[in-house]
């Protein structure tokens, strides 16, 4: 590919990185895809923002968060660098910054494996830069998961120069998984981006994804509904039970908007889940009650591919060893959600 800073000497990128044969490419351009994100004056986003500022003041805000969002490419560099340059970072207690703030990279083999981090110092404020080795020069499909709490307004990849860069295959389910839910949805409290539930979920089924978490500000709202039902999707999960202010609320939200989406959608699966924990108290238990409801409800509708994953089950495998806090999972509460939803979406109907 022709190497854009050749040709514009704006978008020459300064490095510390200490490779002397290092070339950035902007991820905008081609052969790179970029998914889970769109780029929309001037940084990532979720979703345009025309339709977040119609949602809420809380949608608005961290729809620029990237969670979700991936950049894939090949390369048979032997390394891999990142130059970011970010209009906030999320700095929190009780989340790592690797996960707020960085990203992880991922090289398809038989599946796709972790390889490396790349992680900002904690000083971080607005940019930074960090290198991965690769160890050889074989050519490798590359995922790069960007980070789940922070808005990224620009991403540059680096390789050697002398290498190739060229377009990844497509995802071997193209259609994406949609997932609507509160903080846990986004991501909060994995340890890196590819962590999440959501990451995983598709990655071990091959398939694209969008995340809408939206910490603190899943309310299932009517506009919220209506623009995930305009969405392309291959299946959708939701969990928003967390942000729901009250039963009252939760009661008169979550079955309307299971059938604004099946409306649009008649034959995906759609997995209905309540929040992820292992022991429950008798608020938590009225609101799963509720959540069942929607799914009894579809089932006697005649609905043949609705799911219901229930809290404790999907904290299984973790019981309560899986949470950083009593809410946000650790990585163990997320692979066991993953693995609860991934078996659900691997029945056949």
């Amino acid at each position: 590919m022709k190497d854009v800073s050749l040709i514009d000497k704006n978008f020459k990128i300064e490095t510390k990185i200490g490779k002397n044969d290092i070339r950035f490419y902007n991820v905008l351009c081609e052969p790179f895809r970029v998914y889970g994100v769109i780029y929309e004056n001037g940084c990532f986003r979720r979703m345009p923002e025309k339709a977040a500022k119609t949602i809420s003041e809380g949608v608005y805000a961290l729809h620029t968060n990237t969670a979700g969002g991936r950049v894939r490419f090949k390369t048979d560099s032997a390394y891999v660098a990142v130059n970011v340059k970010m209009n906030s970072v999320g700095k929190m207690g009780h989340f790592t910054l690797a996960g707020s703030a960085g990203f992880d990279m991922y090289v398809k083999e038989e599946k796709e494996r972790h390889i490396s981090s790349f992680i900002p110092p904690i000083s971080v404020t607005t940019e930074y830069e960090s290198v991965a080795e690769l160890g050889n020069t074989d050519m490798k499909e590359i995922t790069i998961n960007f980070p789940l709490y922070s808005d990224v307004s620009e991403l540059y990849i680096g390789v050697s120069e002398s290498s190739a860069v060229l377009a990844p295959e497509p995802y071997k389910t193209q259609a994406p998984i949609v997932f609507y839910g509160s903080s846990i949805t986004q991501g909060g409290c994995a340890s890196r981006p590819g962590n999440a539930y959501t990451a995983v979920v598709a990655r071990e089924l091959e398939c694209d994804h969008i995340n809408l978490g939206f910490s603190g500000s899943a309310l299932a709202e009517d506009e919220m509904a209506r623009y995930i039902a305009e969405l392309d999707m291959c299946a959708f999960v939701f969990d928003y039970d967390h942000n729901a202010p009250s039963l009252e609320h939760l009661e008169m939200t979550h079955e309307k908007m299971f059938k604004t989406i099946r409306a649009e959608h008649p034959s995906i699966p759609i997995v209905i889940m309540s929040r992820p924990k292992y022991t429950t108290w008798w608020y938590e238990d009225k609101c799963s009650e509720i959540i069942k409801m929607t799914y009894r409800n579809a089932v006697a509708a005649g609905d043949k591919n609705v799911y219901f994953l229930d809290g404790r089950a999907s904290m299984a495998i973790a019981e309560n060893e899986g949470t950083v806090d009593g809410c946000h999972p650790n990585d163990l509460g997320f692979a066991s959600m993953a693995r609860a939803v991934i078996e659900i979406l691997r029945r056949k109907r």
